[in-house]
């Protein structure tokens, strides 16, 4: 699954703000090393939308992490631009609209107070 099918269907209203995937490069080799990573435990999602470490990780992780977050970002900063809020509040909108909901069993996502909490 390449990040722009992963954010399809984030063309979602979540409250105010509405969120339309856009093109981006193919990430599936990134994809699959966080999917990888996100299975052992060692990436989670955060509650601000975007990938972080849970444990340590090695080099691949890290460039696969970086390499998906900025996709994000590109992401939430044109829905922040059409919605009028900041970068940040976007995120956070994508991670209870969208991330949440695809966690699978035995993945990991911060919990409000930013606490690691596995599926």
């Amino acid at each position: 699954m390449t990040f722009n099918q992963w954010l399809a269907p984030v063309a979602v209203a979540v409250g105010s703000l509405t969120f339309a995937g856009s093109a981006f490069a193919d990430v599936a080799a990134a994809k699959a090393v966080v999917d990888a990573a996100k299975a052992a435990g060692i990436v989670g999602e955060q509650n601000d939308g975007f990938l972080g470490f849970v444990k340590p990780g090695d080099a691949a992780a890290k460039a696969a992490v970086t390499e998906i977050n900025a996709g994000r970002r590109q992401v939430y900063a044109q829905a922040a631009a059409k919605n009028g809020v900041t970068v940040e509040a976007a995120g956070v909108a994508a991670f209870k609209a969208v991330v949440q909901g695809r966690l699978k069993p035995g993945e990991y996502a911060q919990d409000a107070s930013g606490g690691w909490v596995q599926k």
